[in-house]
């Protein structure tokens, strides 16, 4: 599949910041879009740049063709990020976070310094769950997100927004769920795995195996919540990764 290399497709800076200290390249979850990290790119602005990813078939780029291949994707974004002036860290929520790996190891060898993999509401690569929600109906897809609630009920009551978001939700739930970890070099950089403590997609065991895709230092913390712990505890995390870039940076 041939995608445009046109990072201006692909990369969304809410809060341009070229004079930052280090850029957090951040990946949404199925059915996410760029919009999902503005707050955070307004929080860390402008010590941190964050660099928002917009997956085709969504929001402005909704009539760009969806791509169901996470490794489609993590060769696209490889190339556009390949360009971007260092250093770079990653941060990665759900299928996000699968995607975020996929791109450091493309990048880690072609000399892109990456100070740290934050990977996010999923278990490590190799910790493998037979999922299908991709193939249910559209109303037992829907139940899966409300499940997960990730989205505001009302708002998949909206019969025209359902129409909207289904394609997208299907496409992005068969990329996560087609998956496959394929065993080779992995990454260098530390990866701290964030999850919360009631999460029906990840168990802290599950998360404890990134520690094995890593040979730099690894990091679990847990917090309280759900598959999306992060709507309740965005402050304590966008802290936790400023003082990290932070650190990181100084050397």
């Amino acid at each position: 599949m041939t995608l445009s290399l046109d990072s201006q497709l692909w990369i969304r800076r809410f809060h341009p910041a070229p004079a930052a200290t280090a850029r957090l390249v951040c990946f949404p979850h199925a059915g996410g879009s760029a919009s999902y990290f503005h707050p955070v790119s307004a929080a860390l602005s402008p010590a941190v740049e964050v660099l928002a990813v917009q997956y085709p078939g969504r929001q402005d780029r909704r009539t760009d063709p969806l791509v169901d291949d996470l490794f489609v994707l993590a060769d696209q974004l490889a190339e556009i990020l390949a360009a971007e002036p260092g250093p770079l860290a990653f941060f990665g929520h759900s299928m996000g976070a699968s995607l975020a790996f996929e791109v450091a190891r493309r990048l880690e060898p072609r000399g892109t310094e990456l100070l740290g993999l934050f990977v996010s509401g999923r278990r490590a690569p190799s910790a493998f769950r037979d999922e299908r929600f991709h193939q249910e109906s559209d109303d037992g897809l829907l139940a899966e997100v409300k499940r997960l609630s990730g989205t505001d009920a009302k708002v998949l009551e909206d019969d025209e927004i359902i129409r909207m978001v289904l394609p997208a939700l299907r496409n992005d739930y068969k990329a996560a769920e087609t998956y496959r970890y394929r065993p080779g070099p992995d990454v260098s950089c530390p990866v701290l795995a964030l999850i919360g403590d009631h999460d029906p997609k990840v168990t802290a065991d599950e998360a404890r195996q990134w520690a094995t895709h890593t040979s730099g230092a690894f990091e679990l913390r847990t917090y309280p919540g759900a598959h999306f712990y992060l709507n309740e505890h965005h402050a304590a995390v966008n802290r936790l990764i400023a003082a990290r870039l932070t650190a990181a940076s100084r050397g």
